[in-house]
């Protein structure tokens, strides 16, 4: 059993990409409709109703692109929007948040767990709920990094100025005596390198961009959902509001090929 669908995926802005590039590495006969919500980004600020109505209209959207799954590649949006989604539509609906607290609870070693995210996504407690639903002794501390985003907007990747927020915001959870660190946000896989340099080795960092495309794999498998292995698969990029350099900086960083861009704007 084959299906060629593709896979629909959206995001408040272009953040959402890492998922979109671990989904490719990891299925890469998988066709792959992507969609961000560049006219209104940022969500985190937003009230939850709001971010609920804007998720319902983007996976419309995808819907109306014949998409077999929906992947979330959002933390805010999934920290609110996941279970009225999961309602409101009849294909298997994913987000990032439960792939990275399951991975987050296989690596720690001493039970202490450090989330960083958005403000919007740690004020939900997103990540706690998850992690605690599965082990109700784990430490959790989690940290709004709100500087991160607009350094890694401006490209600024490996820099020392980055390199000093990074560690700001991560110097208290290390000497807490974290093991492990949720990257809660799709636009931090892009600090991966920076982050682990801050962290040093002996903390373990969980990417839920990747953790989420793995769970997608094996959603895929488990329904027979998965496209022909002889298929080329490919990639199809839309946004609501033409990009900013920002999604120059993270094709080149991510070394995907998406061609034209269409913009769909919104009514």
């Amino acid at each position: 059993m084959s299906n060629p669908r593709s896979i629909g995926v959206f995001d408040s802005g272009i953040g959402g990409l890492t998922v979109v590039k671990a989904l490719r590495d990891r299925l890469p006969n998988e066709t792959i409709v992507y969609l961000g919500d560049t006219a209104r980004v940022p969500y985190g600020p937003k009230s939850s109703d709001t971010v609920q109505r804007y998720a319902l209209e983007l996976a419309h959207m995808l819907m109306q692109k014949n998409a077999k799954a929906l992947v979330v590649a959002c933390n805010t949006v999934s920290s609110v929007a996941l279970p009225l989604l999961t309602r409101k539509f009849s294909v298997p609906v994913i987000g990032v948040i439960e792939p990275g607290a399951r991975a987050a609870l296989q690596a720690t070693r001493n039970q202490y767990v450090g989330v960083i995210g958005t403000r919007a996504t740690i004020r939900s407690g997103a990540y706690e709920k998850a992690l605690h639903a599965t082990d109700n002794n784990v430490r959790v501390s989690s940290r709004a990094c709100p500087l991160l985003v607009p350094l890694i907007e401006e490209g600024l990747l490996d820099d020392k100025l980055t390199d000093q927020a990074i560690a700001r915001y991560l110097d208290p959870m290390i000497a807490g005596g974290i093991d492990t660190l949720v990257l809660g946000c799709t636009h931090y896989p892009l600090l991966t390198t920076a982050i682990a340099r801050a962290l040093g080795e002996s903390i373990k960092v969980v990417d839920s961009a990747l953790n989420c495309a793995t769970a997608v794999r094996n959603l895929l498998d488990r329904q027979s959902l998965r496209a022909d292995s002889s298929t080329n698969g490919r990639l199809r990029v839309t946004l609501t509001d033409s990009a900013d350099s920002f999604l120059t900086i993270a094709r080149n960083a991510l070394q995907l090929d998406f061609g034209e861009i269409e913009i769909r704007a919104l009514a």
